[in-house]
């Protein structure tokens, strides 16, 4: 017989991703430095990945804890609500940035139009689209909509 997982020991590549992150933003520069470097569309992409697949851990959390508990079900169903705008505003900001140069792509040995996924640039749309057709499911488009706290274009 085994014993139960001590809560330290719980759920470790979540913990790794969180630590991921955390020294990512610590070794980020300051915006304030001499010359802050700009985040590039990889970073957002990246970055996007990260917001879809948690997107998805909210969803199955929320799932799975609404019958037992109705109103935590109801917080995590609205995080997850939450975190769409979230995901939504970063997508938006992707396609805001410059891409590439010409003369990079020129140069690069990379041919993204024989990826499977297509070019990196559909890849994040893919993605987009697939966790918006999920979110949608669920959410009423009222919900979906953008709140007082929300970046007005």
């Amino acid at each position: 017989m085994t014993s139960p997982p001590r809560p330290d020991d719980a759920h470790p590549y979540l913990r790794a991703a969180s630590a991921g992150i955390r020294h990512h933003a610590r070794t980020l520069p300051p915006s304030d430095a001499d010359q802050p470097r700009p985040v590039d569309r990889l970073h957002l992409d990246v970055l996007h990945a990260h917001l879809t697949a948690l997107l998805q851990l909210l969803d199955r959390l929320a799932d799975h804890t609404r019958p037992p508990h109705p109103a935590a079900g109801r917080h995590l169903a609205t995080a997850r609500t939450r975190l769409w705008q979230v995901t939504t505003e970063v997508h938006a900001a992707f396609h805001l940035l410059p891409g590439t140069t010409e003369a990079t792509t020129a140069t690069s040995a990379c041919h993204p139009e024989r990826l499977p996924d297509g070019p990196p640039v559909l890849t994040i749309c893919q993605r987009h689209l697939g966790a918006g057709h999920v979110v949608r499911r669920k959410t009423t488009p009222t919900d979906l909509g953008p709140h007082a706290t929300a970046c007005v274009r």
